[in-house]
């Protein structure tokens, strides 16, 4: 992921996740679309964004996947890279969230792949 030196921090908009769900718990799926729908419009209007985690407390995976990884379904690699930054987070969250890109990358590229072997672990319902 970006760093903060690479984002000119005049033509960026700084997001802090904590004011826009209200809330330090970064657990719920409605919290994170608000996160993303606010990234979305940043992005679409050509803006960095630069993504504050201060007080943001419990991560969990589908808030970061609908936050952050849900960007990838919209937004070329590219602009990501280039447009998102992260500050005011400790190591172990930054590495979550290269764990959670790495499988929606992985997940968009062969979605049907990964459909079939959840089935698979899950097993037939009709059995």
């Amino acid at each position: 992921m970006n760093s903060l030196t690479e984002i000119h921090p005049q033509t960026a908009i700084a997001i802090v996740i904590t004011e826009v769900i209200g809330d330090n718990l970064c657990i719920a799926s409605e919290d994170a679309q608000k996160v993303y729908d606010r990234i979305a419009v940043a992005f679409k209007s050509s803006k960095n964004v630069i993504l504050s985690f201060k007080d943001a407390e419990d991560l969990t995976w589908p808030f970061l996947s609908d936050a952050i990884g849900q960007l990838y379904e919209s937004f070329p690699f590219e602009q990501i890279q280039s447009s998102l930054s992260f500050v005011e987070i400790a190591a172990d969250d930054r590495e979550f969230i290269e764990d959670v890109v790495y499988w929606k990358k992985r997940y968009l590229e062969d979605p049907q792949r990964f459909r079939e072997a959840t089935q698979e672990f899950l097993g037939d319902e009709d059995e």
